[in-house]
């Protein structure tokens, strides 16, 4: 039981350590956080897909995508121009002040929100390259107790984009100025855009 929970908190914190960084992903869920808009839906679909993905790489599905190199170039492709658009979006909305509000979001909004959650999380390769094949080649070294690894990282992702997206509440107060959103907004769209031409970039 000891080396189960050894093997779990290793997990916990090799995950914490892949995503718990400035990226498209981590800056849109604290953007819908911080407007307290669909943040349920985005933690869920960002938890959920790591855990499909994490669960595939302690599968072994790493040693799949590895022997098909032109999967990776195609989505990296797809995934950059994405970003890029994403960042343009960010950037008008920088610019334009009646863009900027917590609340009132519509249902449009919500539909937008979502698609755009599910296209940063399934159409970033970086994704695959941690979750699917260094998590999965970490958790192999584990041999049986490989699932528990797995288990371990899983909580992380768990844990870590419910404490962003519920926890970007406590700065709302500062985001009630229009001049916050627009530093944010500009912040996503640099870090986006800078993404995004590394993927394209790196898949060439």
């Amino acid at each position: 039981m000891g080396t189960a929970l050894t093997a779990a908190a290793a997990g916990f914190g090799t995950g914490l350590s892949l995503i718990v960084a400035i990226g498209s992903q981590n800056a849109f869920v604290l953007r819908q956080g911080i407007r307290r808009q669909s943040v349920l839906s985005v933690v869920a679909i960002c938890a959920v897909s790591d855990m499909v993905l994490i669960a595939a790489g302690v599968a072994g599905v790493g040693t799949v995508v590895t022997a098909w190199p032109p999967a990776l170039t195609l989505v990296g492709l797809i995934g950059g121009g994405f970003l890029l658009s994403y960042a343009v979006l960010a950037a008008r909305r920088a610019l334009r002040p009646t863009a900027m509000t917590a609340t009132g979001a519509t249902a449009g909004s919500r539909r937008g929100a979502l698609l755009a959650c599910l296209a940063m999380t399934w159409l970033n390769p970086h994704v695959y390259l941690d979750t699917v094949l260094l998590l999965g080649s970490v958790a192999a070294g584990h041999d049986t107790l490989r699932w528990a690894f797995g288990a371990g990282a899983m909580l992380g992702s768990v844990c870590w984009f419910a404490a962003l997206g519920y926890g970007a509440r406590l700065l709302s107060g500062f985001f009630a100025r229009p001049a916050s959103w627009r530093a944010l907004d500009f912040l996503i769209a640099a870090t986006m855009t800078v993404m995004g031409l590394t993927l394209v970039i790196g898949a060439l």
